[in-house]
């Protein structure tokens, strides 16, 4: 008798989005210039999250709804909440990530433009607050990434513009 095995499905991530899958499937987002790609994972279930993130602190929003995702200081702990929900144990939980690019050198040394660098340190300082572990980064440059992550091996496969294909 012969198992019948479930098809691989790529589940994609917009930009300010976040989305959870088990194996079999993978997830990937692109367009990460100053974005940020986030994926926790809990190995042993198999199971991923990987969220967008656009700009360091939701005290940027214009508005009173804010789209969690959109922010580092909301996404960590929206993922987080959504990986316990599907069953993941926040001790197990690991981070990888990759992006956070100065897209655009400016002549003027203000911070406030280095978009990029600002998100990976604010999602650090937040996987530190909730003491969950950075196995490995791929950040900063100035190069746009594709990233896809496998839950079945924890392998993050990052395309980075001009200099092809890496894995962590």
């Amino acid at each position: 008798m012969k198992m019948i095995e479930k098809e691989t499905s790529i589940i994609r991530v917009g930009i300010a989005d976040v989305k959870i899958v088990r194996t079999p499937d993978r997830i990937r987002t692109s367009g990460l210039g100053s974005c940020v790609g986030l994926v926790l994972y809990d190995l042993e279930a198999k199971t991923a999250g990987l969220v967008h993130v656009m700009l360091p602190d939701s005290s940027l929003s214009k508005t009173k709804d804010i789209n969690l995702a959109k922010y580092a200081d909301t996404a960590v702990a929206a993922t987080v909440d959504m990986l316990l929900e599907a069953g993941c144990r926040k001790f197990a939980l690991k981070a990888k990530m990759a992006g956070g690019a100065e897209m655009f050198k400016f002549k003027m040394t203000n911070d406030l433009m280095k978009v990029g660098p600002r998100n990976v340190l604010a999602i650090k300082k937040h996987l530190s607050l909730l003491n969950i572990p950075i196995v490995s980064e791929d950040t900063g440059g100035n190069s746009g990434r594709t990233i896809e992550f496998d839950p079945q091996t924890a392998e993050l496969v990052i395309r980075t513009v001009k200099q092809g294909i890496t894995t962590i």
